[in-house]
């Protein structure tokens, strides 16, 4: 089936408040997970035209890279490395204004100027995250966490009745 995204004009607020909907819509009723990340990935990408939006999936006890959309990315990352690794050990959002100021930053892309991460849980356990890097600095803050946050709760809900 295909989809159509209406996107949103406006400030961060108003354009998640229209594009989480939106994807709640595409992935209700759609039991592969897989398909699902995948059709978010290039929602947020279309809706705010960030670098690279993306998941990796904790499989034997490593981040594996699942969909995403934006230039090749790194394919494996260990707990605690970078970013993700760390939003992954914490169990926490974690937004890096100025990815060169984190400490053990990986540079899957040198464009990549700002993150955020967020980890899936499952039965209290992170089962993986969702990466977003913007080429631009100080891109992301406490809007983006809230409302991105919502969305790893589709997510989330999706997993547990899958």
């Amino acid at each position: 089936m295909a989809e159509e995204l209406i996107l949103q004009q406006g400030d961060k607020a108003e354009q998640y408040q229209s594009i989480i909907p939106q994807i709640k819509a595409i992935v209700e009723g759609e039991p592969d997970l897989i398909a699902n990340l995948a059709n978010i990935c290039a929602a947020l990408k279309q809706q705010f035209g960030w670098l690279w939006v993306g998941f990796y999936l904790v499989k034997q006890n490593e981040l594996v890279l699942g969909p995403f959309q934006g230039p090749i990315a790194c394919t494996r990352i260990a707990k605690g490395r970078g970013v993700c690794g760390t939003a992954w050990q914490q169990q926490q959002v974690i937004i890096v204004p100025d990815v060169e100021l984190f400490p053990g930053h990986i540079a899957c892309s040198s464009a990549s100027k700002s993150e955020i991460v967020l980890p899936i849980m499952q039965n209290k356990e992170c089962v993986g995250v969702l990466d977003i890097d913007s080429d631009e600095l100080n891109q992301f803050d406490e809007v983006d966490a809230k409302y991105l946050q919502q969305l790893i709760s589709i997510i989330e809900t999706s997993i547990s009745h899958s």
